[in-house]
């Protein structure tokens, strides 16, 4: 029987196989519908300092297999550049009412700001260069650390997930997405120097549990960018394991040619290539963070 290099996982992985971290295959069952009890969004944030790690890319398709399962999901694009929202068909230009203006007026109606896409159940949040000037405007305001948490709580009783996509940076709106959060999740981008600025994010995530968000947890790192052919991508992912151990997603994003092509289409790789071997990635990832994430 043919076997299957190291890294390039087969679609359907079977429990108890070597996945691309070196470890067993956990059984990630079909999700459950969520619990009626859950009255509450669990907030997480896709969060690293280092820009070009796939952050964006995970959060517009992570949130769109989380619909896939059930789920009301809304992405919070917290990036000046709007990356998330131009992935989304959303042009943010265009919005008189983005992220910014909520959190700079505590009297502006999200659902002004709440754009649908083509996903049924899966909203965004846009965001434009405006967000750029909350980083100053926000210093001088009190309690600046939770301007975001406040915008987010009466959206919480709406959606069942909100996924926060961070600027790439340890600024003041990334620390706004960190105390607003129940989890954290960090795509790194399997190579030397994205490895390097990890001890430094999860020195950050600490930080700020201590001293402002006793809830806030790491959920997981998620390898992307993977090219299990080469020598230094799985030299990369092996120390990452060394490192985290569990606290690494078994599931890893593997370099496609799909995911660019989204971009330019605007939609999730789930409605634009829903066989491809990446949807079926962002799926499992999708299992993995329901398991980790009870709650959800």
């Amino acid at each position: 029987m043919a076997r299957t290099p190291r890294g390039e996982r087969p679609a359907a992985q079977s429990p108890g196989s070597v996945g691309p971290t070196g470890r067993p295959w956990p059984d990630l069952p079909q999700p459950a519908a969520r619990q009626s009890s859950a009255t509450e969004a669990v907030v997480l944030a896709l969060c690293n300092q280092k820009g070009g790690v796939g952050k964006t890319t995970s959060t517009i398709n992570l949130g769109a297999c989380l619909v896939e399962a059930g789920r009301r999901v809304l992405l919070v694009d917290l990036d000046p550049q709007g990356s998330l929202s131009v992935g989304l068909g959303v042009n943010p230009h265009t919005r008189e009412v983005s992220v910014y203006n909520l959190l700079m007026s505590s009297g502006a109606p999200a659902e002004e700001a709440i754009v649908a896409t083509s996903t049924a159940g899966l909203d965004v949040l846009p965001a434009n260069i405006d967000l750029s000037a909350a980083e100053v405007q926000l210093v001088s305001e009190v309690a600046r650390e939770h301007t975001l948490a406040r915008v987010l709580a009466p959206l919480k009783a709406v959606y069942d997930i909100i996924l926060i996509d961070c600027a790439p940076s340890l600024g003041l709106l990334t620390i706004n997405a960190l105390t607003a959060a129940d989890g954290v999740i960090i795509p790194l981008e399997c190579e030397f120097f994205a490895l390097r600025g990890v001890a430094m994010l999860t020195d950050t995530i600490a930080k700020v549990h201590d001293r402002l968000n006793p809830k806030l947890e790491l959920v997981g790192i998620l390898g992307t960018m993977y090219d299990g052919r080469t020598l230094h991508n799985r030299e990369v992912l092996e120390r990452v394991v060394e490192a985290f151990g569990d606290v690494v997603f078994h599931t890893t994003i593997r370099r496609t040619v799909k995911f660019p092509e989204t971009t330019v289409a605007g939609e999730p790789i789930t409605n634009y290539a829903s066989d491809s071997a990446g949807a079926q990635q962002y799926r499992m990832l999708a299992r993995e963070v329901l398991q980790r994430c009870p709650a959800a």
